[in-house]
């Protein structure tokens, strides 16, 4: 049954609405709701895309990895609670990367914009932020995933879960979706900045290790090009910061079951390089826009103590730009750039 529940505003009183988003998260650190949130994240086939049948995953899902896995994803997500702020990482620094937008939009376009937060998978959920927007008159909405790159498994994640919401409006709005940021300037620019105010504070490293989220390789051999985005981002950092070839890398984390995953792999590169004589390193994550329980806990401390137990000296991870202010400028930017003609 279709719904509507906006306000009727005129269209002289209307706003413009941004839709930001991310992964998502569980709502608390415990088994009990690790696993509905993993049932959600797992069951969407831009994230698993199982070969036919099917149901054979169905089946591998509901009868060994949610009776397995959310103990220890529980665990890990304790280990990284409260670490910014009140609960979540990833959904505290959301609420504060949505909170400067809005104020950033406010003073350069007063009464213009209404700013919500809506996640793929948990809460917020992405239908309740459709209708704080649908609900203050927003019949223009510009919707922009927090993942720098495109990839199918997140931005596209992203498209489908709003279009499922939008599916029971009455009024569909006229939609504009920023798919990615990879090579934007002001991004590169932040990211930069980041590195060299972490450096002026602890040194520069051996090298500079650039780690994205990693995706099956047969996702990029049927036509994803997450990958070429992120070597894109590489390149224009490492020019940033004026780097040699031999001081900077680029590696993928994150990898989930047996199968290729896109190289070189992160851990075991960070294993592998104080054989090398690489013992100071520091790494960097440009895919993430916040810092969560990948940059955290896998990152800063399991792969910390990978890099440390095979030899390194010393390990430096540099945040995520989370709210930081020429991030939020950035970004802010970039909604106005594509609020042109609407406004």
């Amino acid at each position: 049954m279709y719904q509507c529940t906006s306000i009727h505003e005129s269209a002289s009183e209307a706003k413009i609405g941004i839709l930001l988003s991310n992964l998502g998260t569980p709502d608390a650190p415990t088994k009990k709701a690790v696993k509905p949130y993993l049932r959600q994240f797992l069951s969407d086939t831009r994230v698993i895309e199982p070969p036919p049948p099917r149901w054979i995953w169905k089946i591998i899902l509901n009868g060994i990895i949610l009776n397995l896995r959310p103990r220890k994803s529980a665990k890990a997500y304790q280990t990284v609670w409260d670490t910014h702020g009140k609960g979540s990482p990833l959904l505290s620094i959301a609420k504060k990367q949505k909170n400067a937008i809005a104020i950033e939009l406010e003073k350069l376009a007063p009464g213009k914009f209404a700013v919500s937060l809506g996640m793929s998978y948990g809460n917020p959920s992405m239908g309740s932020a459709l209708n704080e927007l649908e609900a203050q008159g927003c019949n223009n909405i510009i919707i922009l995933p927090l993942y720098p790159q495109y990839a199918g498994a997140s931005t596209g994640s992203v498209f489908d879960a709003a279009a499922r919401e939008l599916m029971n409006w009455r009024n569909v709005p006229d939609l504009r979706f920023i798919s990615s940021y990879s090579k934007e300037d002001l991004y590169i620019e932040a990211l930069a900045n980041s590195v060299k105010e972490y450096q002026a504070a602890h040194g520069k490293p051996d090298l500079l290790l650039m780690s994205y989220h990693g995706i099956p390789k047969r996702y990029f051999d049927k036509g994803d090009n997450y990958p070429c985005q992120c070597c894109k981002t590489t390149f224009l950092l490492a020019s940033k910061l004026n780097l040699k070839p031999n001081e900077y890398t680029m590696t993928f984390q994150s990898r989930l079951g047996a199968g290729e995953w896109m190289k070189e792999y992160t851990d075991k590169t960070l294993k592998a390089l104080p054989a090398k004589g690489v013992k100071n390193v520091q790494v960097i994550c440009p895919g993430f826009s916040a810092d969560c329980l990948e940059t955290i806990e896998e990152i800063s401390e399991e792969n910390h103590d990978y890099f440390m137990e095979s030899g390194g000296e010393k390990f430096g991870y540099i945040p995520a730009l989370n709210d930081r202010k020429d991030h939020i400028e950035f970004l802010t930017q970039l909604l106005l750039k594509n609020a042109v003609g609407w406004m």
